[in-house]
């Protein structure tokens, strides 16, 4: 049960290792593209490439859906990023359960965007849990761990494919280990729980009243998806890469043009480089829209952003 790319792996080391997949279910395909034509998710494309059977439920509500999905008489549901909350009737039909692969060391980030948080954070390290789940948000008790370190200038679709592969190799162990009847799950420590938010396109709007780090680390966690901008004179320019330098004070004494009190979003010299509310913004990557990505010397040739102008 999955439906992004993240969850891809899983199914395929599944599939690979000769588990019977006797169902895949996944979100019902969406409109997409310039002609917003429905198009599969993911795990729903795979699992057509495999000749697996796929199920599409908008949700379990329906009593006809969770008899369905009783009547495969499954030993267990894995559950990857599906998109959908699963009732008890679901939760309690296979033989052994439901387990679920989550990117973060559970109880840190429970919920639905784990991989961004985990950065916008300044996390050092995250990974993967196998959980068995129940009704609660990612509170269930954890079969296996494995932690990876956040690197710098590490972007969320880095982590994302790194955490990928990590949780279809967990999910083989795990899956045989429980099949085996060799592994118990541990409960979740009571502490330390935070909850990862859903993102959205409105919060990767650079606000230059924030810090220079916690915008470097937007830049690196919304990349690719949904990506971080700001306005110049009406247009939307996007920030494809950005890294963080201290003392914004400094930066706009010694610069010509710009006198007095420097604003946070006001741009200190041409790189360029950004006034936030502590230290400063350099961008090193920039997009227009419906242009290509440019480095910043060649987006500053063809574009006339100015010293002393405010960016918002």
């Amino acid at each position: 049960m999955g439906s992004p790319d993240f969850s891809v792996a899983t199914l395929q080391g599944l599939y690979g290792a000769g588990h019977e997949i006797v169902c895949v279910y996944s979100q019902p395909p969406r409109p997409a593209g310039r002609g917003q034509k429905e198009r599969p998710c993911p795990v729903h494309s795979a699992a057509q490439t495999m000749g697996i059977a796929v199920r599409n439920p908008e949700n379990f509500k329906s009593r006809a859906d969770c008899q369905a999905f009783t009547d495969l008489q499954a030993d267990m549901a894995v559950v990857v990023a599906y998109g959908l909350i699963l009732p008890q009737a679901i939760l309690s039909a296979p033989r052994l359960g439901c387990v679920n692969v989550h990117a973060s060391l559970l109880p840190r980030w429970r919920g639905a965007a784990p991989i961004q948080r985990a950065i916008l954070a300044g996390d050092k390290q995250t990974g993967v849990c196998i959980m068995a789940m129940e009704r609660g948000l990612d509170t269930g008790a954890v079969y296996m761990r494995r932690s990876l370190a956040i690197t710098e200038n590490m972007t969320g679709g880095m982590l994302h494919d790194e955490l990928s592969a990590i949780g279809a190799e967990l999910c083989l162990a795990a899956v045989s280990a429980i099949s085996d009847g060799t592994m118990t799950a541990q409960p979740q420590p009571q502490d330390g729980v935070t909850y990862a938010t859903k993102l959205n396109s409105v919060e990767s709007r650079l606000d230059w009243s924030q810090s220079a780090s916690s915008l470097a680390r937007a830049v690196l966690a919304f990349d690719p998806w949904p990506g971080t901008w700001f306005e110049h004179n009406g247009e939307r320019i996007k920030v494809l890469a950005a890294r963080a330098e201290p003392d914004a004070k400094g930066w706009a004494a010694r610069e010509k043009g710009v006198s007095g009190k420097t604003n946070s979003g006001q741009v200190l010299d041409l790189r360029p480089t950004v006034a936030c509310a502590n230290g400063v913004l350099v961008l090193e990557r920039l997009q227009r829209a419906g242009r290509k990505p440019q480095d910043a010397a060649e987006f500053m040739r063809g574009y006339p952003l100015a010293i002393g102008d405010d960016l918002v």
